[in-house]
């Protein structure tokens, strides 16, 4: 039985102890600066399906945050050379879940494969500095927003600590180990996606935290491009 049926919630997790889980193969709950809702991750991808609820095959995002997994990638990508910087901005500077084209026929690495699907990959590129000790660990990490099956994702700690069993640790940060002091009122939502297409023109793929000011997708999409260009 989860929190989430019933059972009373579990005690938030330390840097210490998330770093330690994730090592042991376990799926961890981990904090995003606002106007973002938590995130669920692992070191494989069924980890962070099971924590989830889910069929263990469902494809993840890929946690683009280490510079070695992005030099491997930007290889992999069908995108014209410039729009490749573009898609780098787009995962480290706006936080963006983002949908690529990968090149065809051409062997991918096996830890790649849970996030590709179609012919595109999914990738998650938020590096938040308090969250730096833990992800410098693991060059490779999955990611999906922190929700079990039927529930919106987890908004802070609380919610996340109601929402998974006492097997998935769920990170707090305390106010010490935070860069700015938590003084956001912002709604929290799920990232946006966008997805690139082989000719580098821009997509919303889904509506989240980061297109929610602009109105309509065309008005965030023009947003991107000029701060992109």
């Amino acid at each position: 039985m989860t929190a989430a049926d019933g059972a009373a919630p579990h005690t938030p997790a330390s840097l210490a102890q998330a770093r330690r889980a994730l090592r042991d193969g376990s799926a961890v709950v981990l904090p995003n600066p606002a106007p973002l809702t938590h995130v669920v991750t692992a070191t494989t991808a069924i980890a962070v399906n099971q924590a989830k609820g889910r069929p263990t095959d469902q494809s993840v995002a890929l946690w683009a945050h280490h510079e070695d997994t992005l030099g491997t990638l930007s290889g992999l990508w069908d995108l014209p050379p410039d729009r490749r910087t573009t898609a780098v901005r787009l995962l480290a500077e706006d936080h963006l879940t983002v949908l690529l084209p990968v090149l065809p026929h051409v062997p991918l690495p096996s830890w790649l494969e849970p996030a590709v699907k179609d012919g595109w990959i999914l990738l998650f590129g938020a590096r938040w500095q308090p969250l730096r000790p833990l992800l410098d660990d693991h060059p490779v990490l999955y990611v999906s927003s922190a929700n079990r099956t039927g529930h919106p994702p987890a908004a802070d700690t609380g919610a996340a600590l109601a929402m998974f069993p006492p097997t998935v640790p769920v990170l707090h940060l305390t106010d010490a180990e935070h860069s700015a002091p938590q003084t956001s009122t912002q709604v929290r939502r799920a990232t946006t996606t966008v997805r690139m297409t082989s000719d580098g023109q821009l997509r919303l793929h889904r509506h989240g935290a980061q297109d929610h000011a602009h109105g309509d997708a065309d008005a965030y999409l023009r947003h991107l491009r000029t701060r992109h260009t």
